[in-house]
């Protein structure tokens, strides 16, 4: 059983050891072959783990192995574990393979005892200093090691301050900290599992076996949790030779970063606490200086410019060899600098892109490792305003995170209010159980939505990440009284027009109103994504179904629009209760007249979209959703609009109530929705090829598609084609308009992806919706599943949500399939994806290998999927 030593410069291990030896004994190892001063230790791999915890202590045959280690640690620090006179004093940390800050245990000092205490004294030349530092280990110890609440301790710390009228533990004399030694000594018999033990090797197994096991503590769970990470490999335990930074004002301690944390520009950056250790910089009760001041400011260059050398050799040697941005946490014992830990630096987003361009143009990597340097779902964060960090806040309530960004407003319960208010340019957040498809209009109006139901797949979420539109949904512990027009999270209880912000990134939500930075893209920014257009294998569109959306697309990147939303056209305040004429229509010939007044508006929206995306594709997806999501809710609403069409409330109520279904994702939509009523179509198509004809008489380059929704069967797309094209014929001579338009069919079902030869045959492009496919492989309902997904998630049942993230092995296995006999059909075929999983950064990288030839997103989501593509792009080439 192998112990790995470093030290003296040499070491056992090496950095490639990172599952092995955790991030931090592989990188210990690593910067002690560099040279790096480093306090010399040893580490205990993560394959003791499991092991340890399981049989609640160390194994026995890792004695011999650990005497040998300590021994090694005494010749290289020049002192001896458990000497009365010249004590060797170990620090015991953690270190899992993937950093875990915070998350579970440290014990520092290991080694101190009455005895060993004194000879730290005399060693030091500080009574106080070994006091203290005794005080602090018997705390720690106690609390990790032995199960002593924190409270107790602190409880006879405060009783000790206010005995001697101090405020800080460091003001307090010798006799003080000695009665506190023996006080808290006290609390352990009485508390702890055991007594202390004064056997330093007895310390050092108990502080190593309470480490190890802090790995499955709460706070370690619920971070693993939070950042989806691997529970299985277990965490590494390094043991080092403590060096102090409470020596006096030449010693101290800090974290550094080899360029600033804040821009990423070249420069050490940093913190430090002079005369001081770790806990004191965590605890927050003093304020650190910079590393480097600016304009006299007091600093760590200012007081002692040899560390300062130092810490600049140092970073300069770390970046080079590890070429990314390094965090440091150091310490300087009198006035020597000692690396306790490097890891890479998680910068902001725009700090990380400038940073990573910079090395580029230093020589230090290549633009394909700059680009796998860049978290693509962070990318977004720089696309909206974000919470100021200094902004104080005081948290209402939280759910899950379903659009990014963040915005503040006043609440407002209904859609109504929220489009009146808008209109006043007043900032709302619209508040809602859950949203529907008739709340469009107040979601646009909205600077931010809430709802107290939801997944990440509901309604609001995927509606809102469309838009651009921060939110949160699942807001649980929040009840929504829209009658009343109140909320209440406990017994905190707002009514309409209270403030309130929300952070999509976070999920959470907040009291009052924010400050709040607006977004910036950087000329680093557009450095990086033109790397990544070239290494990129897909071509990346976007879904967008007005001007505005497109034009934010195309200024994102999209190389055109994929699919246009058309449904949701008809939701304007001018335009839906038009619509909803045709839904309760009496006759073909009645419903036709109400699409005629629909027409004019359906061609001004194409013509918007043709000029902003000129020279590029949009994809026209024609009606797909079912009409009764055209309806109002409310019976009130419905009898108003009776009455405006001279139907009687009765027959208005029958007719709502026969086109509701009992599951209308699979029931009476798309394409048919077009068989029943094909003069919903023909509107839609005419409209289509009016605004064509109008934007190339403009001069603009219009690159139009037809897309038919929800197609099962290759007659369905035949009947369809052959309207349409029969639609086009007193189009085709006018100047400029092409021989024929292009037509292609949608796939969301299961058997059009095993009919994909057959359809492929009569289309120009095939587009798969991902987000129904989903449902029809699974049989789930994307809005329904949000109630028993995170229970799947929670057991390992599924590794990721499904509307999410692609399920290659189910969805992806048609998909593939489907594409096969396409191309097998017809070779010239065009194939794009649109749906959820189109902005997902995993499903970008197994979709861009020669799947499909372009994938469609939400505006927001281009730059992640631009950025995601040449990722993938950058690791197949290599």
């Amino acid at each position: 059983m192998q112990v790995y030593f470093f030290g003296d410069g040499h070491a056992d291990g090496s950095g490639s050891l990172r599952e092995l030896l955790g991030v931090k004994g592989a990188g210990l190892a690593e910067m002690t072959r560099l040279g790096i001063p480093v306090p010399p230790g040893f580490t205990l791999p993560t394959t003791l783990c499991g092991e340890v915890i399981r049989g609640g202590g160390l194994p026995a045959e890792l004695d011999t192995p650990l005497d040998v280690a300590i021994a090694r640690l005494e010749r290289a620090a020049g002192r001896r574990f458990g000497d009365r006179d010249d004590p060797l004093l170990l620090s015991v940390r953690s270190g899992a393979a993937a950093p875990m800050p915070g998350a579970m245990a440290t014990i520092l000092n290991v080694g101190l005892n009455d005895e060993t205490v004194e000879g730290l004294a005399r060693q030091s030349g500080d009574e106080r200093f070994a006091f203290d530092a005794y005080r602090r280990f018997v705390h720690m110890f106690g609390n990790i090691a032995l199960g002593v609440d924190h409270f107790y301790f602190e409880e006879e710390l405060s009783d000790a301050l206010r005995a001697a009228r101090v405020l800080d533990a460091g003001e307090l004399d010798v006799a003080a900290l000695r009665r506190l030694v023996s006080r808290y000594r006290d609390l352990v018999a009485t508390w702890g599992t055991t007594p202390f033990p004064d056997d330093p090797r007895a310390q050092l197994t108990a502080a190593i076996t309470a480490v190890y096991r802090s790995w499955e503590g709460e706070r370690a769970v619920s971070f693993r949790a939070r950042r989806q990470l691997d529970g299985g490999a277990g965490t590494a335990v390094n043991v080092q030779a403590m060096v102090f930074g409470t020596l006096g004002e030449v010693s101290g301690t800090g974290v550094a970063w080899t360029r600033d944390r804040q821009t990423g520009r070249p420069g050490l950056d940093g913190d430090w606490l002079p005369n001081a250790q770790g806990e004191d910089v965590l605890s927050g009760d003093r304020v650190p200086l910079p590393v480097r001041g600016e304009r006299g400011e007091d600093s760590l260059a200012s007081r002692l410019p040899d560390v300062d050398r130092q810490l600049t050799r140092i970073a300069t040697l770390l970046e080079a060899h590890e070429r990314t941005v390094q965090q440091l946490e150091f310490t300087v014992e009198r006035e020597r600098v000692w690396v306790l830990q490097a890891q890479p630096a998680r910068l902001p987003m725009d700090a990380a892109i400038q940073a990573a361009v910079d090395m580029v143009h230093e020589g230090l990597i290549q633009p394909a490792d700059a680009l796998q340097r860049v978290d693509p779902e962070r990318l977004r964060t720089m696309l909206h305003p974000r919470i100021d960090p200094a902004a104080p806040r005081h948290l209402l309530t939280s759910g899950l995170a379903a659009s990014p960004g963040a915005a503040s407003g006043i609440i407002v319960f209904s859609a109504a209010d929220a489009e009146r208010y808008a209109e006043l340019n007043i900032a709302v957040i619209l508040v809602r159980t859950e949203t529907t498809p008739d709340d469009i209009r107040a979601m646009r109006s909205a600077r931010g939505i809430i709802t107290s139901r939801g997944g990440l797949t509901s309604h609001a979420a995927v509606v809102t990440r469309q838009m651009g539109r921060p939110s949160v949904v699942g807001c649980r512990r929040m009840h929504v009284d829209a009658q009343r027009r109140r909320l209440s999270v406990g017994e905190v209880e707002l009514r309409q027009g209270d403030p309130i912000t929300i952070d999509g990134d976070s999920g959470e939500v907040f009291l009052g109103e924010l400050r709040l930075v607006p977004p910036r893209l950087t000329d680093a920014y557009d450095t990086l994504m033109a790397w990544a257009d070239g290494f990129r294998g897909v071509q990346i569109r976007s879904n967008a179904d007005s001007a505005v959306d497109a034009g934010f697309a195309r200024q994102l990147g999209a190389a055109g629009i994929g699919l246009v939303r058309t449904e949701h056209m008809f939701f304007k305040h001018n335009r839906i209760n038009v619509m909803r004429e045709v839904i309760l229509a009496q006759s073909a010939e009645q419903r036709r007249r109400a699409l005629e007044v629909l027409r004019p508006f359906q061609v001004e929206d194409f013509v918007e979209l043709f000029e902003v995306m000129d020279g590029l594709p949009v994809t026209v997806r024609l009606l797909d959703p079912p009409l009764h999501e055209f309806l109002p809710q409310r019976t009130e609403d419905l009898e108003e609009l009776g009455a405006r069409m001279g139907i009687s409330a009765r027959d208005v109520r029958r007719i709502a109530t026969n086109l509701r279904e009992l599951n209308p994702m699979l029931g009476h939509r798309g394409c048919r929705l077009a068989i029943s009523y094909p003069e919903i179509y023909d509107m839609q198509a005419t409209a289509v090829f009016e605004a064509m004809a109008l934007a190339r008489a403009r001069g603009i380059d219009v690159q139009a598609e037809l897309l038919i929704p929800l197609v099962s069967d290759p007659e369905e797309l035949r009947w369809l084609r052959e309207r349409i094209l029969a639609l086009y014929e007193p189009w085709r001579e006018q100047p400029g308009m092409p021989e024929r338009p292009q037509i292609g069919s949608m796939i969301e079902v299961a058997r059009a992806c095993l009919m994909a030869g057959e359809l492929a045959r009569q289309s120009d492009f095939l587009s798969f919706g991902t987000n129904d496919l989903t449902q029809s492989v699974y049989g789930l309902s994307r809005d329904d599943a949000a109630a028993f997904l995170p229970a799947y998630l929670d057991a390992g049942i599924f590794e990721d949500n499904p509307f999410a993230v692609l399920d290659v092995a189910g969805v992806g296995a048609l998909i593939e399939l489907a594409v096969q006999r396409a191309r097998a059909a017809n070779p010239a075929i065009r194939i794009g994806l649109c749906g959820e999983q189109g902005g997902d950064p995993r499903s970008v990288a197994w979709l861009q290998n020669g799947v499909v030839d372009y994938i469609s997103c939400s505006p927001y989501r281009v730059p992640v999927a631009r950025l995601a593509a040449g990722q993938s792009g950058a690791r197949l080439r290599s």
